[in-house]
């Protein structure tokens, strides 16, 4: 697979896309999930919470981090994640403004 041209698109295209990727995947969604639902920050839980090897859990938060969709705190000897309040508004404005340029069908045979 090739290099994406990112030059080529609008900076919204090229954050939407970057967005959609990181969540782009069942654990990472099923990890929002809980952060949503625990309206606080979780460390070790996600394991048994999700059923995945912690070095599988601890990769899925790196992306998630590093695409600003969580943050995490250091609490001694464990980081704590929950949701990053401004850049889960932004990616929801992003996905919003995406699925509203949506009309409808061209004709009726759609």
């Amino acid at each position: 697979m090739g290099v994406t041209q990112s030059h080529l698109f609008t900076k919204q295209q090229n954050e939407l896309a970057a967005m959609a990727k990181a969540i782009a995947h069942p654990a990472r969604i099923a990890i929002l999930q809980h952060l949503i639902h625990s309206n606080t920050c979780i460390n070790g839980d996600l394991v048994q919470e999700i059923g995945l090897a912690q070095a599988t859990i601890s990769q899925h938060l790196r992306e998630l981090k590093e695409a600003g969709i969580i943050q995490g705190t250091i609490e001694g000897t464990k980081v704590s994640y929950c949701i990053h309040p401004g850049n889960w508004k932004q990616l929801q404005s992003l996905f919003d403004g995406f699925f509203k340029t949506f009309e409808g069908c061209c004709d009726s045979s759609c």
